[in-house]
């Protein structure tokens, strides 16, 4: 059994997360390069991302693998359409929408649920322990850049169970823990990691769409200035939307 999975994963993802790091749309995020609209798109997207995700999640809550980093104190969902409710109104689920990006992301979890369960630890790692690394510095960028009052608009960001960065700093580190108590060998590890990396690859798509959009947004020289500024890159210290370590 391997007892290393998430130095395996951290390691073995870090390309990934570096391109995920230098997408345009993330670096105008974090440039503060924000449009109410098109992030709100973003947020309609990964509604269905963690929605599928949560409910594949729970599906396999007996399972000798995922139920071990099953933490219903993670879920984004309830979060996500608290958001959602904000920007759209409460008749939001007739105005987002699902883009072809977004389409294959969740056909992808689907699709490991069904023929390697096991596989769902990777979209876990991925999603979660990268809202928990970054989700306070991009909450900050969000509340800043589109001026929203008081405790609205972004959820996405907060977690219920975790409101200290102590407390997100434990967590983080009993997840870790719970990576490595996995019953997994060295086949089964280095699948997993693959599939962390079709994660990335799967959630930069989705960015990549937005781009055009955030392109016509701010206009083509500012854009173009924004993206030529490369980001080395981080295994530790990274914001990124929903993607952060």
């Amino acid at each position: 059994m391997n007892r290393d999975l998430a130095s395996h994963l951290r390691s073995g993802t870090q390309q990934s997360h570096t391109l995920s790091e230098n997408t345009a749309y993330m670096k105008c995020f974090l440039k503060g390069c924000l449009q109410k609209e098109i992030f709100s798109e973003l947020l309609g997207n990964l509604y269905f991302v963690y929605s599928t995700l949560e409910t594949e999640l729970l599906r396999h809550k007996n399972h000798p693998i995922v139920s071990l980093v099953n933490f219903s104190q993670l879920n984004r969902t309830a979060h996500i359409k608290e958001d959602l409710a904000f920007y759209y109104g409460e008749n939001w689920r007739e105005k987002i929408a699902l883009s072809e990006a977004g389409e294959n992301y969740v056909t992808r979890i689907q699709e490991v649920s069904k023929t390697e369960p096991a596989l769902l630890v990777a979209h876990s790692y991925v999603r979660y322990l990268g809202d928990l690394s970054g989700g306070q510095a991009l909450k900050n960028i969000v509340r800043s850049a589109l001026e929203l009052p008081p405790e609205l608009g972004t959820r996405f960001y907060e977690f219920d169970a975790f409101p200290s960065t102590g407390e997100i700093r434990q967590f983080k580190a009993r997840y870790r823990d719970a990576l490595n108590s996995l019953p997994v060998d060295e086949e089964l590890t280095q699948k997993i990691v693959a599939e962390a990396n079709l994660v990335f690859r799967l959630n930069c798509d989705l960015l990549h769409f937005l781009e055009p959009k955030v392109k016509d947004a701010i206009g083509e020289k500012q854009f173009a200035e924004i993206i030529g500024e490369e980001k080395p890159g981080s295994t530790e210290n990274t914001v990124e939307l929903g993607v952060i370590r």
